[in-house]
């Protein structure tokens, strides 16, 4: 069909994360470009295009993936060693234990979520049966679709094994159940001991953005 073509490295994400991927722009010797898109310019796309650059990617993530993004990853070397005759082995899936290496960090930049809810003391009334104390509450929390459909596998594996590592129970919801079903796996984590787990695994790796 004439058609030419040529692998790409995306990372998407909004514009104010530009620091950071400025940052790892740096860090892996400037390869790759960036693009700006999106409503009101919010949207950043990192591109390492030339096979230099991906090349050198794929020797940094080579068997440190753990997600189904596997999948496209070993796509992606398999085109590379058919077009430029490589020798690039297959990629398997990381199953080494969470605490001993930064997977889950860079995991939390992407899908982590952290929140601080502030109550403020209000005292019984007419509307109000009971009085509400002043209270502080924190909480860690993960979210993934159950299905990651670009690459036609589930996410169950991997989302109950940092449950495990968690020590948390993995909670499962359904969004939009008429019009468009999806099912959601999501892992929380509250309270200062349990939470304490987390800082201190974050102090020992530490996250980049903000």
């Amino acid at each position: 069909m004439n058609r030419i073509l040529n692998p790409r490295i995306i990372f998407t994400s909004h514009i104010n994360n530009l620091g950071l991927y400025a940052y790892i722009q740096s860090e892996l010797g400037g390869i790759g470009r960036f693009q700006i898109s999106g409503v009101n310019q919010s949207a950043l796309r990192y591109i390492i295009g030339d096979i230099k650059g991906i090349l050198l990617f794929i020797n940094l993530i080579h068997g440190k993936l753990r997600t189904p993004k596997n999948i496209r990853f070993y796509e992606l070397t398999k085109f590379l060693n058919f077009k430029y005759s490589l020798n690039i082995p297959e990629s398997l899936l990381d199953i080494s234990k969470f605490k001993n290496n930064s997977w889950f960090t860079g995991f939390t930049e992407a899908d982590g979520h952290f929140g601080l809810k502030i109550v403020e003391n209000k005292p019984k009334s007419e509307t109000r049966q009971r009085s509400v104390s002043e209270n502080i509450s924190l909480k860690f929390r993960l979210v993934q679709r159950s299905y990651d459909k670009p690459n036609s596998s589930s996410m169950y594996p991997i989302m109950e094994n940092l449950a495990s590592f968690l020590s948390r129970k993995l909670n499962i919801y359904s969004i939009d159940p008429h019009s468009n079903p999806r099912e959601i796996l999501s892992l929380s984590v509250t309270g200062i001991k349990d939470l304490e787990f987390i800082v201190n695994y974050f102090n020992k790796y530490p996250r980049f953005s903000d």
